[in-house]
């Protein structure tokens, strides 16, 4: 594997890794603003950029996006998530260069033609309502408004139905304005690719954008912690609980991580093994971390019923308790899990990519495998327990249940458990 970088004279950064005997690729361009760089009064147009990228530039309509890519038996497609919108294409070797000049066209002759963003705002309400009717999803994004209340990352990605009726052409191209400039931007390749010729194209399609003079910085992100509790007629109670956790610059992320694995990350956990194999309390179960630059969550989800929701609560709270005694054995497995879960990950060029464009966002530099796997190696079970004991005792929480979920104990109440 060979990782190379560049940049072009305006910031635009462009980085490619070139993965022997593959005969397709992946490439993509991933901004740096995502649902958190959103003003409220912004809140889902992030998202809602994403959705108008296929539908049309000043050079090709919808429908010639969609032939051109498929033509060629390719794939393209796009995300937003808080920190990060990405766009990007699957191709074959020989047509790299075609999925790069349609991902560059969609970012930087946008038409927003009028028709279309209403055809568009209708799918996105249509999104928007569906979400309610998905329960295990809505529930996230009340635990993290319940985690980071009236901030940007506490906000919904698909912003509230009535702000997205009201977003007009011109708030599209503000927002493009203030944010897709060529130093937000990363070009991140990876497969069967040519690190020379996609930077010459690169020049060709982006060495023209003009750098933003004064980007937004993003409002740093201050854990609150609190409850929510929605009440309605559905066959589960959806139970989430965060507690906050080390960001991703921060050297316990690593042992975060090993801890949520050991605690809730497979069959053999903590969680799984208590709640469902023994008790029989639920069907789906876990933990896991994830982190920002600024902050993290532990987050614990379960689903089971009205009349068990009590104990699983109360059961989920003693297993993070008796966390402060994890054994030399789950945390070699946890660690083996990562490891395995990072490897078998990265061995497609879509992961690979993915992987350029964070690593570079994160550190500014390409952390090799061989240095993360070290990171995690290098957590031991002191590390776990001490991190277990820190997280039951002084880290913030936050709730949110959806469902018939009058018997869940209050959060200060789990609070006051875990603590003892």
């Amino acid at each position: 594997m060979t990782i190379e970088l560049h940049t072009l004279s305006n910031g635009f950064r462009i980085v490619t890794e070139h993965m022997p005997g593959l005969k397709s690729a992946s490439v993509g361009v991933w901004i740096l603003a995502g649902g958190r760089h959103e003003r409220l009064e912004q809140n889902g147009i992030a998202h809602f950029l994403e959705h108008m990228a296929f539908k049309g530039t000043k050079t090709r309509s919808a429908l010639q996006i969609a032939e051109e890519i498929e033509d060629v038996g390719g794939y393209i497609n796009a995300y937003t998530s808080r920190d990060t919108t990405a766009y990007y294409a699957r191709v074959l070797e020989d047509d790299v260069p075609l999925g790069l000049d349609i991902i560059a066209d969609i970012l930087t002759n946008p038409l927003f033609d009028p028709t279309e963003i209403e055809v568009e705002r209708g799918v996105i309400l249509q999104e928007i309502g569906q979400t309610f009717d998905t329960p295990d999803d809505v529930v996230f994004d009340w635990l993290q408004e319940a985690a980071y209340p009236d901030q940007p990352l506490g906000r919904t990605i698909l912003g509230p139905a009535e702000r997205v009726s009201s977003f007009t052409r011109a708030d599209l191209a503000g927002f493009v304005s203030e944010h897709y400039g060529p130093g937000q931007m990363i070009l991140a390749a990876a497969g069967a690719v040519d690190h020379d010729a996609i930077v010459r194209q690169a020049e060709r399609l982006f060495g023209h954008l003009s750098p933003i003079i004064n980007p937004v910085v993003p409002l740093p992100a201050r854990f609150q912690g609190g409850e929510r509790r929605e009440i309605k007629a559905l066959e589960q109670v959806h139970f989430t609980l965060a507690l906050e956790s080390p960001d991703y610059r921060d050297p316990a992320i690593f042992t975060a991580q090993v801890y949520s694995t050991a605690l809730g990350g497979g069959m053999s956990s903590r969680l799984f093994q208590e709640i469902r194999e023994v008790r029989g309390l639920c069907y789906s179960i876990f933990a896991q971390t994830g982190a920002y630059e600024d902050a993290g969550l532990t987050t614990i989800y379960a689903g089971t019923s009205g009349e068990q929701i009590e104990e699983l609560a109360l059961v989920t709270i003693d297993e993070m308790r008796r966390a402060s005694d994890m054994t030399e054995a789950e945390v070699a497995r946890s660690r083996a899990q990562m490891k395995a879960g990072l490897l078998m990950g990265l061995e497609s060029p879509s992961a690979r990519a993915e992987r350029l464009a964070r690593m570079l966002q994160i550190w500014n530099r390409i952390p090799s495998i061989e240095e993360t796997i070290e990171k995690i190696d290098a957590v031991t079970t002191r590390d776990v327990r001490d991190f277990a004991i820190r997280t039951a005792t002084k880290s913030g929480a936050a709730l949110a249940v959806y469902g018939p979920a009058d018997k869940t104990p209050a959060l200060a109440a789990l609070r006051k458990r875990l603590a003892a």
